[in-house]
């Protein structure tokens, strides 16, 4: 009887592995909902430039400023965290900032925005893939395929995307001077090549196990999200202005997404007395709560510095270069450290099993 059922086990068709990251409600918004706002926000600016301006100031005010301030929560909001990453708070952004005003007072304005074009692009594309390892995991042994191809559908078609846009030379990015790097044709289409090739073995992977029913379902979406929203940022959509616009939007509002649900794992089992502010408002019943706490302080934060810097008496266009991209260099820096999906508290956080 028992080899009966072994042997049976051994030939029923899989379960679909769904592997959602917190739930169906959920996982569809960071999903789909996500990329849907993100191409919406570009198809606006793209039917009506006018409109670019409007739609960029939302888009900082609502998610950019908040997304920065989102990694602060996992740095400020409790004692235990400020200790942990005190470096990271106090000495980092003086750091950067010297760094910044280096590059503009020895080599010029226009290097501070190029090094942002492609740093920005880097930064999107590492936290998507960051994600996407985390969707893959949950989907347990459903979601086991070759690295490097992972590697390779994931990365590729950005790499392609950001050949690309520096083929076409532009000189100037969100009205700003830049220097790209010198593309020859050839690399781009190169690149291209392996690239659909990658996506294409991809493509045939997930059918086959589609058919055989053990297609990693959220992690699948996921992926085609992300090839979905880097084509048209890098590729479909002609201005390199409003092709960023997409893949920002897509990037913050995923950012503030995946920060509520850490901390809210981290204090699943209540109000903590040890961490009691950072615990209460990341209560599921207080999520309102929580974006309207970050939404307040980014919104203070980022009102007091534009105060602050035209009251300086200098250029502006040098101080806000200089403001700005030190606290978005600092945020790539900083993320690039307290994202390491292979600690074990973080996986804890993020509800994945141990590695």
């Amino acid at each position: 009887m028992a080899t009966l059922e072994r042997s049976e086990a051994m030939t029923a068709p899989a379960v679909p592995a769904w592997g959602w990251l917190r739930s169906p409600s959920f996982d569809l918004l960071f999903i789909a909902g996500i990329m849907l706002a993100a191409l919406v926000s570009a198809g606006v600016v793209v039917l009506r430039p006018a409109l670019f301006t409007v739609v960029v100031v939302a888009d900082m005010w609502l998610l950019g400023f908040h997304h920065v301030v989102s990694t602060f929560t996992r740095l400020t909001f409790d004692s235990e965290s400020f200790r942990n990453y005190r470096f990271l708070v106090v000495w980092l952004p003086l750091i950067v900032l010297a760094g910044v005003i280096g590059l503009i007072t020895v080599i010029g304005h226009w290097v501070v925005p190029t090094v942002y074009l492609y740093w920005q692009w880097f930064h999107y594309t590492r936290q998507s893939y960051g994600i996407a390892q985390i969707y893959r995991r949950k989907a347990g042994p459903l979601g086991d395929e070759p690295a490097l191809l992972t590697k390779a559908t994931i990365y590729l078609l950005p790499l392609w995307g950001i050949l690309q846009r520096s083929y076409q030379k532009p000189e100037t990015f969100l009205g700003m001077e830049i220097k790209v790097l010198p593309v020859p044709l050839l690399l781009v289409q190169a690149v291209a090549a392996c690239a659909l090739l990658a996506l294409g073995l991809w493509v045939v992977r997930q059918a086959i196990a589609w058919k055989q029913g053990r297609l990693p379902v959220a992690y699948t979406l996921y992926m085609l999200s992300h090839l979905t929203i880097f084509a048209f940022g890098y590729l479909l959509i002609d201005s390199l202005d409003y092709g960023w616009l997409a893949i920002n939007v897509w990037h913050n509002a995923q950012y503030i997404l995946l920060v509520w649900m850490f901390n809210n794992n981290r204090f699943k089992g209540g109000v903590d007395p040890e961490h009691r502010f950072l615990s209460t408002i990341s209560q599921k019943n207080k999520l309102v709560v929580y974006f309207l706490v970050c939404l307040g302080i980014s919104t203070l934060i980022y009102a007091g510095l534009d105060v602050t810097l035209k009251s300086l008496g200098l250029p502006l266009l040098t101080v806000t270069l200089i403001a700005y991209q030190t606290l978005n260099f600092h945020h790539y820096i900083v993320d690039g450290i307290i994202w390491k999906v292979r600690r074990q508290r973080l996986q804890a956080n993020l509800g994945l099993p141990p590695a």
